[in-house]
């Protein structure tokens, strides 16, 4: 297929091309969870630079329980409605679409948010992870029911507010995610066990946003290929939750892999021959492929123009989810689209201290300020320095917002 080709989403709705801007955290929110101006400005360039999918940063559906200091937040209670109305208002006169991505960060939550945070077990994260979140409590069968109706609602708001889909975040170790792990799920329950009962929370919370937007309201899933870790969410299980939210009837699923304990979406751990092909997660796909009837998206590793139209002329994937190369380049799909022979500019970063790469997670920090300069209308700034982006941070959410706590 071609790039510029239109994709026919189950649910009927139209992506314009087969390019999507993957889901990067913002931290832009202001300190009662509203998503100012600067949401609008940013999500406005990329569907200006030809993105046909926009998924926002994680989108919280509590405000006890913060993945990031600067999350927006969508629950009862609080209405923030005429912002997200404006922020949705970005893909104006334009086919492109912006799905807001929900999400609960379950365990994954810094001490300095949350004290007691809650997961399907109550099982801490690996060391050195143990001392920056704390130990979680076991949830509830209520509590699990009410994160469900949360994701409802929250989807609900989303589709009110303009927006033309929302995300359930089921991958990188937050909640979803950890339901699905035999590691971080050990419940005896019908919520924890074999692949069957893990899977439960998500066919749950699928079900109820369904049930909040209609038929014909696009849903997608990030979903992990595998945890690589120990113990984790296998890649065969990735295909039976796969199978079974497809044919339930989801609109999109995206494959990405990785948690804080192994974090292989930032390319970290990845094997050198993966790197240099590209795409980290393209392997996994064809075996995904074929169980789904919904389009399939494969984000993480994509540099080059070329390579995005050979993969999807191999046929594996529907949509390319591109991250970094869109905070750097915010008309990179629309060279893509062109031919142009478009080369990412997406390169490692370091300070030069081993001391500093430990403490701060440099990657997402520099990211993070090129698109808070997309959001103050400025162009992205791909030759800043490191400590530039670090100060920016410091000033701009505090020290312990940046500490490396995310991935």
């Amino acid at each position: 297929m071609k790039v510029s080709e239109k994709c026919i989403l189950p649910c009927g709705a139209v992506l314009p091309n087969r390019l999507a801007k993957s889901a990067m955290s913002e931290n832009m929110a202001n300190p009662v969870f509203y998503p100012g101006q600067a949401f609008y400005q940013a999500y406005k360039t990329w569907v200006e630079g030809g993105t046909g999918l926009c998924i926002s940063g994680n989108v919280m559906i509590d405000s006890r329980y913060l993945g990031e200091a600067n999350n927006v937040v969508i629950e009862k209670g609080l209405d923030n409605s005429l912002e997200l109305k404006h922020w949705a208002s970005a893909t104006q006169n334009s086919q492109a679409h912006i799905w807001i991505q929900l999400n609960h960060p379950g365990k994954q939550t810094p001490k300095f948010l949350t004290k007691e945070p809650v997961a399907p077990s109550s099982l801490a994260l690996i060391p050195p992870l143990d001392k920056m979140f704390n130990k979680p409590r076991e949830l509830t069968e209520s509590e699990i029911l009410d994160i469900i109706e949360r994701f409802g609602y929250a989807a609900k708001v989303v589709k009110e507010s303009g927006f033309q889909g929302v995300q359930i975040h089921g991958a990188h170790g937050y909640l979803v995610s950890q339901f699905l792990s035999s590691r971080h799920n050990q419940r005896k329950d019908q919520w924890g066990g074999p692949i069957e009962n893990r899977m439960r929370f998500v066919q749950e919370v699928y079900k109820e946003i369904r049930k909040n937007v209609g038929p014909s309201f696009p849903i997608g899933i990030k979903l992990n290929s595998a945890d690589f870790g120990k113990g984790g969410f296998t890649h065969e299980e990735a295909v039976l939750v796969a199978k079974s939210l497809s044919d339930l009837g989801i609109d999109l699923i995206e494959l990405s892999g990785g948690s804080y304990e192994a974090p292989v979406m930032t390319g970290a751990k990845i094997k050198e021959s993966t790197q240099k092909r590209e795409a980290y997660f393209l392997e996994y796909a064809a075996a995904i492929k074929k169980v789904i009837k919904c389009p399939l998206m494969v984000t993480g590793g994509f540099r080059t123009g070329e390579f995005i139209h050979t993969a999807l002329e191999e046929g594996n994937l529907d949509i390319v989810g591109l991250g970094r190369a869109l905070c750097l380049n915010p008309e990179f799909s629309k060279q893509v689209m062109a031919g142009e022979k478009v080369v990412s500019d997406v390169h490692p970063l370091s300070s030069g201290f081993k001391v500093v790469d430990a403490i701060f997670p440099l990657e997402i920090i520099w990211y993070t300020m090129q698109i808070h300069r997309m959001g103050a209308g400025k162009r992205p700034k791909p030759k800043a320095g490191v400590y530039s982006s670090i100060l920016h941070s410091a000033m701009d959410i505090g020290v312990q917002s940046i500490k490396r706590v995310r991935s």
